[in-house]
């Protein structure tokens, strides 16, 4: 079984020939690694590794591990859905940026959170490109506007998009997902304002993050290609 750190030089080797093949840098991309159900002790092997930062999907999961973390980060990133009530918990840990801001509800209670705080917050809209039932994200058609209205909101920083691709063995399956996404993106772009920055395109898992880089992803969230396959289900 290859270690976390033959796992992690993998990763690197494949990026860095993928984004040789399509023209552009290695350092233009952006790993986080899924580190949810993993230990405090596998998420430091990783950051001894070369991993700079990593991603937790709970709340109250990231709340027992993050303050037993030693080894030096870079940034601590929240993909997972964001409940209301996890809010101000979640802003003790102070991500360096929110991947899951999927409503203008959701954003309007984060900002009011973040002003109290005296904390600015960099989120990610996320958007449903696959138009499954199962999965969060606002509508595609509602993107545009979404970023628009949490753009007014004083204490966030709109800085990209986000998408879960679609749930299958297949990653060509899941292009269109990526294709609308950075569609999305490029619009928004064009339009880009003090109020926003298209900087972030967080799309690309485990099964399909080559996918995505080909599509135009600059982050990567990487969980079973570096861990190891979990018996529940995976990191999608």
């Amino acid at each position: 079984m290859p270690t976390i750190v033959e796992n992690v030089k993998a990763v690197q080797a494949s990026l860095k020939e993928k984004l040789a093949q399509t023209g552009r840098e290695t350092d233009e991309v952006l790993v986080v690694a899924v580190t949810k159900t993993h230990p405090v002790e596998t998420i430091e092997s990783a950051l001894k590794a070369g991993i700079r930062h990593f991603g937790e999907n709970k709340v109250q999961e990231a709340r027992r591990k993050l303050p037993f973390i030693t080894e030096p980060y870079e940034g601590f990133h929240y993909i997972g859905r964001l409940q209301t009530n996890k809010i101000n918990a979640l802003l003790e840990l102070e991500p360096i940026l929110i991947h899951s801001i999927d409503s203008l509800n959701l954003a309007v209670n984060l900002n009011k959170r973040c002003e109290t705080r005296g904390r600015v917050q960099d989120i990610l809209v996320q958007v449903n490109t696959t138009g499954e039932q199962s999965k969060s994200g606002c509508e595609p058609g509602e993107t545009i506007e979404l970023v628009q209205q949490i753009s007014d909101l004083p204490n966030l920083r709109v800085k990209g998009l986000m998408t879960i691709g679609l749930m299958s063995d297949d990653a060509e399956k899941t292009r269109p997902s990526f294709k609308l996404l950075k569609e999305l993106f490029d619009e928004l772009k064009n339009k880009e304002n003090a109020g926003y920055e298209m900087r972030w395109l967080s799309m690309g898992m485990s099964g399909d993050y080559l996918t995505a880089i080909e599509e135009g992803a600059n982050i990567i969230r990487l969980g079973s290609v570096l861990f190891g396959e979990r018996d529940y289900g995976g990191d999608r």
